[in-house]
């Protein structure tokens, strides 16, 4: 099964004491989907030289980037995502495709192309034949989310716990790595397929929350590989 998305997404960092005084201003508008706490897991490809997060880091007005995502630590017969995100001046389009994790790393690791392919697979292998990339980076983080009760496309999520590693890339050797941000910190993630809703946007300059510019993944390129991780970690996109 492949799904499509196309969406505004803006990233704000806060303190947990925020989080908790956003959460109760806004009890009446979102609803916890019914996943609740979870834990997210990606690995993320780039080429031999990093040209793809090297380049996003740049800001330019196009950008894309390769993951594999399961949800929680999968075994060979769980369903993972091989996702393809491009963002073109400042609208995200995500594309991906479920595949077992043993298709996707047939595919990923052998060049088996999986039963089951469609135009969103097409993009994707396009993208793997024109840029071989290979696994850079393990990301975890546990999330909440939350949806709209008005509108179900608004989507609200909460990351804590970012963690990250550049061994054992893969998805069934465990969810553990160093951390990259303080343990009373939050990353809120807001996704809207248009405009913010104006009750959204009131209660976020009431409590003083501001968009930033940020990406977990250039954050640890910055921190970890290019600068060797003796720098204090900036905000990219």
């Amino acid at each position: 099964m492949s799904e499509n998305f196309q969406r505004v997404e803006k990233k704000y960092l806060m303190s947990k004491e925020t989080y908790l005084d956003f959460l109760k201003e806004t009890e009446k508008y979102i609803q916890l989907d019914e996943f609740g706490l979870h834990t997210i897991c990606n690995i993320y490809f780039d080429t031999d030289h990093y040209d793809l997060i090297r380049n996003s880091i740049e800001k330019p007005v196009y950008k894309e980037k390769l993951r594999l995502r399961s949800y929680g630590i999968p075994g060979e017969n769980d369903k993972v995502y091989l996702e393809l995100k491009k963002k073109w001046e400042g609208i995200v389009y995500k594309r991906r495709i479920s595949l077992t994790l043993k298709e996707a790393e047939d595919y990923l690791k052998r060049g088996v192309i999986p039963e089951k392919k469609d135009q969103i697979f097409d993009e994707i292998d396009y993208f793997v034949h024109f840029y071989h990339p290979e696994p850079k980076l393990y990301l975890a983080y546990d999330r909440r989310a939350y949806y709209g009760l008005e509108d179900h496309n608004l989507r609200i999520t909460f990351d804590e716990n970012i963690r990250s590693r550049e061994e054992d890339l893969e998805l069934e050797d465990g969810d553990y790595g160093e951390k990259l941000l303080e343990d009373d910190m939050v990353l809120m993630e807001l996704k809207v397929p248009g405009a913010v809703p104006v009750w959204l946007s009131e209660i976020m300059s009431r409590l003083h929350i501001y968009p930033i510019s940020f990406s977990k993944y250039g954050n640890i390129y910055k921190k970890k590989i290019a600068l060797g991780g003796n720098e204090r970690c900036s905000q990219v996109s």
